[in-house]
């Protein structure tokens, strides 16, 4: 059966107490709207709607920022989820499967999870994903019969005895498409917010005589997202869940609460990672490499066997070959090191190539920007970079080649060739002395 998503992300979220819609805050470096669409991915979805609000065109620019593919239609009145459902409709006219209402502000639905509704679809109308509620609060109650879902109470408008069910409706609903938006169009808002629930479609679709049933989930994955609290527990679920996953793979986190990766990481088996290391996005790590205490990466690969750190950051464009070793306050930027190159101590590279095992000095500089255009600097493979080499770029360091110590190269050097670019020393006998006693005289002069 083919399946489509809708994806709700119009509201305001008024309690983030921020400009920025509250579906693009972000959880691991990452919307949240991305989150609930990578979610929904699991079901290979033919169709996917984003419906948006408030700051569509925010909304809209990050969607297709995901995927080019996602439909993205406006529900410029937001008076309810049934009402924002109902914007999806013209969308998928004539859509023949199964539709699919996901929140952009709960990012945490299981890939397990979606497929039990799927194959609950196959044998009801209409499927609800409920939680049993360690603290049920203002949630809407599903009220059961059996495996029969005989309708939704939203709390505002639940007796007592209704409240007292612990079994919540988390708004993840699934119909074939069709009947959803009849039953959505058949949906009235005489209730105490004078909205149009959503949650009304299980009660007009028993009256109708249609099947519905509930497929249950971890509270967890029904987590939602109001308020920046909100999000900080979000975000600390991420990173658990993440963390516990590496282990499980064959990671070893040295401190692993102290470990931070974002939404994409893929780090391989028997990797180490020390304490207080953060992966930003773009991230991927090979088996067998190590990270070291307190380096920060993003957008960068490290191959089998390197080691970065400690205090090391890989900023985008960082490509490290294997056996790469890139050490305390190293920066590497938009530049691919080969197998086996060593920057161990002080360095910056950016925009930049470099051989195999080519060691780099410390305090090594790509001078890489003009001020206007970018620049590249390329080095040769066992070539050695002097400590506190400046290469102005462009510029081409041979094979084999090796720089002085303190230099500043502005010229290309050939293959195996020395350069050495540093002003002749000079000494004056007895000056240093002279000097400092004129200077702590200056100084006796000025304490008077």
């Amino acid at each position: 059966m083919s399946i489509a998503l809708i994806v709700l992300a119009a509201g305001k979220g008024t309690r983030m107490e921020s400009d920025l819609p509250k579906v693009l805050h972000k959880i691991a470096h990452a919307p949240m709207l991305w989150h609930a669409l990578r979610a929904g991915g699991a079901l290979a979805p033919e169709r996917t709607v984003v419906v948006a609000g408030h700051e569509a065109a925010q909304v809209e620019a990050s969607a297709h920022d995901y995927d080019p593919e996602v439909q993205v239609v406006i529900q410029s009145e937001q008076l309810g989820t049934a009402h924002a459902v109902a914007q999806a409709a013209p969308a998928l006219n004539g859509f023949d499967g199964d539709a699919i209402v996901l929140y952009g502000d709960t990012p945490f639905i299981s890939d397990a999870t979606l497929e039990a509704i799927r194959d609950a679809r196959t044998q009801h109308d209409v499927v609800v994903l409920g939680f049993e509620a360690s603290d049920p609060a203002r949630y809407g109650r599903l009220v059961t019969d059996g495996d029969t879902l005989d309708r939704i109470v939203e709390y505002k408008d639940a007796t007592e005895a209704e409240r007292a069910i612990t079994l919540c409706n988390s708004g993840v609903v699934a119909a074939d498409a069709k009947t959803l938006f009849e039953l959505v169009g058949a949906v009235g808002n005489d209730n105490a917010s004078g909205e149009y629930y959503l949650t009304d479609i299980v009660g007009i679709a028993r009256a109708k005589g249609l099947s519905a049933t509930v497929v249950r989930c971890d509270e967890a994955e029904t987590m939602g997202v109001n308020s920046r609290k909100d999000l900080a527990a979000a975000e600390a679920e991420f990173q658990a869940k993440a963390r516990a996953e590496l282990l499980d793979l064959g990671v070893t986190l040295a401190a692993p609460d102290t470990v931070f990766l974002a939404w994409d990481t893929v780090i391989g088996r028997d990797t180490e990672i020390e304490q207080n290391v953060v992966f930003g996005p773009e991230v991927t790590v090979e088996s067998g490499a190590r990270i070291r205490a307190f380096s920060h990466l993003e957008g960068a690969h490290v191959s089998r066997g390197a080691i970065v750190g400690p205090y090391a950051r890989l900023r985008p464009g960082a490509e490290l070959g294997e056996h790469v070793h890139v050490g305390n306050f190293v920066e590497v930027k938009n530049a691919v090191l080969a197998e086996g190159v060593k920057a161990n101590h002080l360095t910056y590279i950016g925009d930049a190539d470099i051989g195999k095992a080519t060691n780099i000095g410390a305090g090594t500089i790509t001078c890489n920007y003009d001020g206007v255009f970018k620049h590249r600097t390329t080095i040769g493979a066992n070539a050695f970079i002097g400590s506190d080499t400046m290469l102005v770029a462009p510029v081409t360091i041979g094979n084999g080649a090796m720089t002085g110590s303190g230099s500043t190269i502005t010229k290309d050097v050939p293959d195996g060739a020395l350069a050495v670019s540093r002003p002749e020393q000079v000494i004056k006998p007895g000056l240093a002395t002279k000097l400092f006693d004129m200077l702590r005289a200056r100084k006796a002069k000025q304490q008077k």
